[in-house]
């Protein structure tokens, strides 16, 4: 599949379907739902390098996270504010939950990768079998 530069989609990475995306609720509640949906959901930002970055690391490991970019949602500016409370950071993206269990951003994705502790948790969660 060809990619532009600023695209965020890749072959590895599910796309929710519309009917999640129309869903109505609380944000707080909604980003619950969809974190629980999927073994990876990463809640992203298109145009964000470290959202990409993020992408590209479970891509490489061979995970197909489902991601859930903000603003391609009518109501993702509305889940900002809760995902920055979530995880007590001043940036709302990106937000990882592996097993519907928030990991946190990329600092706290990539530390966990480095201390061999997220392939642990890929594994339990279904996300990657070898």
């Amino acid at each position: 599949m060809a990619q532009s530069r600023g695209s965020a989609s890749t072959s590895c990475i599910n796309q929710p379907p519309r009917s999640a995306v129309a869903a109505a609720g609380d944000p707080l509640e909604r980003i619950q739902r969809l974190a629980s949906e999927n073994a990876v959901v990463i809640f992203s930002i298109s145009t964000c390098c470290m959202c990409h970055a993020v992408k590209r690391l479970f891509c490489g490991m061979g995970v197909n996270p489902t991601v859930h970019e903000l603003d391609l949602d009518p109501r993702g500016k509305d889940m900002e504010k809760p995902l920055m409370r979530l995880q007590g950071s001043s940036s709302a993206v990106p937000v990882v939950f592996i097993g519907g269990k928030l990991v946190g951003g990329m600092d706290r994705v990539m530390a966990s990768h480095i201390n061999g502790t997220l392939v642990p948790l890929l594994k339990e969660a279904g996300a990657l079998w070898l």
